[in-house]
C-alpha cells in the first residue's frame, strides 16, 4: 500500500497527520477507527468500525477544506462529512491546537463536540463527548498501528 502525506501547502490541515494509523476506540463507544490520506494530501480518511449504544457502526470520514463548485478558494474551516452503514450523514468540524482535538457537531462552536488531549508520545488521545442536554460519555483512542 502506497503511504500519502499530508498537502504541505496546508499547515492547518497537515497538524491532523497526527492522526494517521490505526487506533483502538474505549469509553462510550468500543472498536477500531483508521486516519489515512486520500492521495493528494488534501483529504484525511477515517474509516470506522465501532460499537455504540448496542449497534454496529461502520462508516467512512472525510475531513479536509471545503472547496464547492466554482469556488476559487477552499474553506476557512477543517469540515468532515461521515456516512454510516446505516444512511447517515453527519458533519463536523476539526480543530488541532497544540495538544488539544476538538471536533464540533456540525459548525464551530456547536453545543455537541468532543475535546480530547494527545498524550506527550501521541499514543494517546483522552478526552470526551460532550451534547446538549447531556448523554456525552468518555472516549480514549489508543494507536495500535
Amino acid at each position: 500500500m502506497t503511504q500519502h502525506t499530508p498537502f504541505t501547502g496546508d499547515a492547518e490541515l497537515a497538524e491532523l497527520d497526527r492522526l494517521t494509523g490505526t487506533w483502538k476506540v474505549s469509553g462510550g463507544a468500543e472498536g477500531v477507527v483508521t486516519y489515512r490520506w486520500l492521495e493528494g494530501g488534501r483529504f484525511l480518511l477515517q474509516d470506522v468500525s465501532l460499537q455504540h449504544e448496542g449497534q454496529r457502526i461502520t462508516g467512512l470520514e472525510v475531513i479536509g477544506r471545503e472547496r464547492p463548485f466554482g469556488a476559487e478558494e477552499p474553506g476557512q474551516d477543517l469540515k468532515s462529512r461521515f456516512y454510516d452503514s446505516q444512511g447517515n450523514t453527519l458533519d463536523y468540524v476539526y480543530e488541532l491546537t497544540g495538544d488539544t482535538l476538538t471536533i464540533w457537531g456540525g459548525e464551530k462552536g456547536s453545543p455537541a463536540y468532543f475535546r480530547g488531549d494527545f498524550n506527550d508520545d501521541g499514543t494517546a488521545v483522552t478526552g470526551a463527548w460532550v451534547y446538549p442536554g447531556g448523554g456525552g460519555y468518555e472516549s480514549a483512542m489508543t494507536r495500535i498501528a
